[in-house]
């Protein structure tokens, strides 16, 4: 049981799952189960989302958390379609000279913001987007939804293996801290595959938001315990930062491409670099009859990196600067006159400099029999975030400001309640009126990539869902390369290598982790991803 998993074989074999009555897609079986089980209870799409983003801050905690921020996109069985935002802001003491200073002691020479510590924890926005969500659209309670959380928390589950080896991965970053006493056996090791793993204190902290809600985490014993953590390593974050936040909802953003409507997150996310992706892809007919898959590919690649470049250029906090519209088509056309048969040098696109290449996440997709769907993702940035557990709770806290930039030129650069650039972006698509798919794609900037990828494997190729997961996936580096999976087409590779791509080949667990619920006249279908551990859990 404690052999570590061999992650170069994980082609799925699977087919695409149907049902009539409810479809959970998630990266950790447990989690998709406990979602399912919501479901059959009454529950509709939104009860079984926070149920099952709660059971994976417990069984996928290096991902994921109420330490962290939380985005969902949604069509209701009203057809009404939105979002929530549930995403905090840098403290209100963290001017650029105070972070500045608070990095190496001097307001000057700093080359950027840490990866990891306390002035990288932003102000987590799950607890009140979960309660929010449900308060809105669900029918369960907060204690009904937040059952099995407790549940596997307090009793222990068995450790998957993909879950397992980026435990692993992240032990020596755990034995640094506090942390290791909560995520590390004996303080020392990370749990072996299928060993039983529990987590008292995060069972405390689920047991007091199921019983009393979110406001003791932002303004009660655990928001003390999160504030004191924070201050004790020279962090930021204050009371008055937790007290004062509130989840949004927002408009999406959206286009068209091959007939079908698509939308995503608004800025401070990277929806929009999915987006320009696509219409730029739709310029350059991508998707036309009789093109080479060479081509194909060559075409998407340079529009993604084109999206790229605008996205990491303008996207930001709208509430201190405006963003372009990057989703306009007339935009996508200028972009698309860019791009030739040869790949675009590096010294034209805009670097990918933020640590989010590296970045995991959870995402799950959940659609019910009455018309609900909704794309759901959680994050608390890095695998084990800032590497921080706050106090005697159990909760991992976000290094989410790792995003921000010291640069006084940046877009990005930090400022008092500001929100970070964020890759987290839940999709959502309608092929029709009576036919919508909650989607997404984890793992950092492979995010809007995955998008890219999966879309154009539904429209342009006409693919099942779970065939449209499992093609092997290529990754635009921040370093200009292109990275493609071992069971990339060679032929391709060599093709693409030809007209000046740099392609590398590398690990299947950067290549992100995607999900997909649909609903297509009331029947529902599922996928999930081969690169993780999940399931889909469907009735």
């Amino acid at each position: 049981m404690d052999t570590e998993p061999n992650l170069d074989q994980f082609t799925s074999r699977r087919s695409t799952a149907y049902g009539t009555r409810g479809v959970v897609a998630t990266s950790q079986p447990l989690a998709a189960e406990s979602g399912l089980a919501v479901l059959r209870d009454g529950g509709n799409a939104f009860d079984a989302a926070v149920a099952t983003a709660a059971v994976l801050n417990v069984v996928e905690p290096m991902s994921t958390g109420l330490g962290g921020d939380m985005f969902a996109i949604y069509r209701t069985a009203d057809d009404d379609v939105g979002a929530l935002r549930a995403c905090g802001g840098a403290p209100k003491a963290a001017t650029l000279d105070a972070v500045r200073t608070a990095v190496d002691g001097r307001d000057d020479s700093v080359d950027g913001m840490p990866d990891r510590g306390a002035l990288t924890v932003t102000v987590p926005g799950a607890p009140r987007g979960w309660e929010r969500l449900l308060d809105e659209f669900g029918r369960r309670s907060m204690a009904t939804v937040l059952d099995d959380a407790v549940r596997y928390a307090r009793e222990g589950f068995p450790v998957t293996e993909v879950i397992a080896s980026m435990w692993a991965d992240s032990a020596e970053l755990l034995r640094g801290d506090a942390a290791r006493e909560t995520y590390l056996v004996d303080g020392n090791r990370a749990p072996r595959v299928g060993e039983r793993f529990r987590n008292e204190p995060l069972a405390e902290t689920l047991s007091t938001l199921a019983r009393r809600g979110a406001d003791p985490f932002y303004e009660g014993a655990i928001a003390e315990e999160i504030v004191s953590t924070i201050d004790a390593r020279g962090g930021l974050l204050r009371a008055a930062d937790l007290d004062g936040f509130t989840p949004a909802f927002v408009d999406p953003v959206t286009t068209s491409y091959g007939g079908v409507d698509v939308y995503e997150l608004p800025p401070n996310t990277q929806g929009l670099v999915a987006l320009e992706a696509l219409n730029i892809a739709d310029e350059l007919g991508c998707g036309r009859d009789g093109l080479a898959e060479s081509e194909r590919v060559h075409c998407l690649v340079e529009a993604m990196k084109l999206a790229f470049h605008d996205g990491h250029r303008y996207i930001t906090d709208p509430s201190h600067k405006s963003v372009p519209p990057l989703a306009d088509e007339g935009h996508a056309a200028d972009r698309a006159a860019a791009v030739g048969e040869t790949a675009l040098p590096q010294s034209a696109i805009e670097q990918l400099d933020s640590p989010a290449e590296d970045a995991d996440t959870v995402l799950l997709t959940v659609a019910d029999g009455e018309g609900n769907v909704v794309s759901f993702i959680n994050s608390i940035f890095h695998d084990f975030g800032s590497g921080l557990t706050a106090g005697s709770t159990g909760l991992l806290l976000q290094n989410r400001g790792a995003s921000f930039s010291l640069d006084p030129t940046h877009a990005n650069r930090v400022a008092p309640g500001k929100r970070p650039f964020h890759t987290l972006i839940p999709g959502l698509a309608r092929f029709d009126d009576e036919d919508w798919a909650a989607f997404g794609v984890m793992g950092g900037y492979m995010q809007p990539q995955g998008h890219l990828q999966l879309l154009t494997n539904l429209i342009d190729r006409d693919l099942p869902l779970q065939a449209a997961l499992d093609e092997p996936r290529w990754r635009y580096m921040a370093d200009g390369s292109l990275a493609v999976e071992g069971r990339f087409d060679g032929d391709v590779a060599a093709k693409l290598a030809r007209c000046g791509h740099d392609v590398t080949f590398e690990l299947p667990g950067e290549f992100g982790g995607g999900q997909i619920a649909r609903n297509d006249r009331g029947t529902l279908s599922g996928a999930t991803e081969p690169r993780k551990d999940g399931t889909v859990a469907i009735f």
